[in-house]
């Protein structure tokens, strides 16, 4: 079966048919692509330690090699644990997959949740910001991972990845612009989704991966 096969075939996420149709009745743009791509597919990362290392290995590499690294991690540990992250050494994790950053990354976040500087039960508790401020101060967590952990570890409703250039490449393409949308431009265009900018966001991965999407946008 084809990448494009499994994109189409892959359950939708029922959980977010409310805010895809609430975003689709006020936006014709999404109306339209949404038609075509349908809901984004089932995906989470749980909360804790393991969801934070997925993220973190995913970061700056292909989805397929991500994917790779994540199941290698996986299999190593049996279950993915803070402990169990510092018990496998440099050849360990290089065999994993992870880059000599991501290993002292890696290793960084599992100390300081275990020393307890990173209480990932507290962020729970905090407001989107305050919780994104607090796992930056993390060595190797940027903004992409705060945000990409909320979204899909905590199941946060209105986070707007802006930096992600997935999620750009595909606005650029619903909004028919000249050009990729960054920054500011980001942030002001997704304004007219709030509350619901985490479901425009996995709407957009969604429709960056979809066979049935024009290169050049509807």
């Amino acid at each position: 079966m084809s990448k494009n096969e499994l994109i189409t075939r892959a359950p939708g996420d029922e959980t977010l048919r409310p805010a895809m149709e609430a975003l689709a009745e006020r936006d014709p743009d999404i109306a339209i692509a949404y038609e075509v791509c349908g809901l984004p597919p089932i995906r989470r990362h749980e909360p804790g330690f393991a969801g934070l290392i997925r993220i973190m290995a995913a970061q700056q590499v292909s989805a397929q090699a991500a994917q790779a690294i994540i199941s290698r991690l996986d299999a190593a540990l049996k279950p993915v644990s803070a402990e169990g992250f510092l018990a496998l050494d440099d050849e360990a994790q290089k065999q994993i997959g992870l880059s000599r950053p991501k290993q002292r990354y890696g290793r960084a976040l599992a100390e300081d949740i275990l020393a307890g500087r990173l209480d990932l039960k507290e962020i729970e508790m905090l407001d989107d910001e305050a919780a994104a401020a607090a796992l930056m101060k993390v060595k190797g967590i940027g903004r992409w991972t705060a945000e990409v952990y909320l979204l899909f570890a905590l199941q946060r409703p209105d986070i707007w990845p802006a930096g992600d250039l997935a999620v750009q490449v595909a606005a650029q393409k619903l909004k028919k612009l000249s050009e990729r949308p960054v920054g500011e431009t980001m942030i002001a265009l997704a304004e007219g989704w709030r509350p619901y900018r985490t479901a425009a966001a996995r709407f957009l991965w969604h429709m960056y991966r979809h066979p049935g999407v024009p290169e050049g946008g509807f």
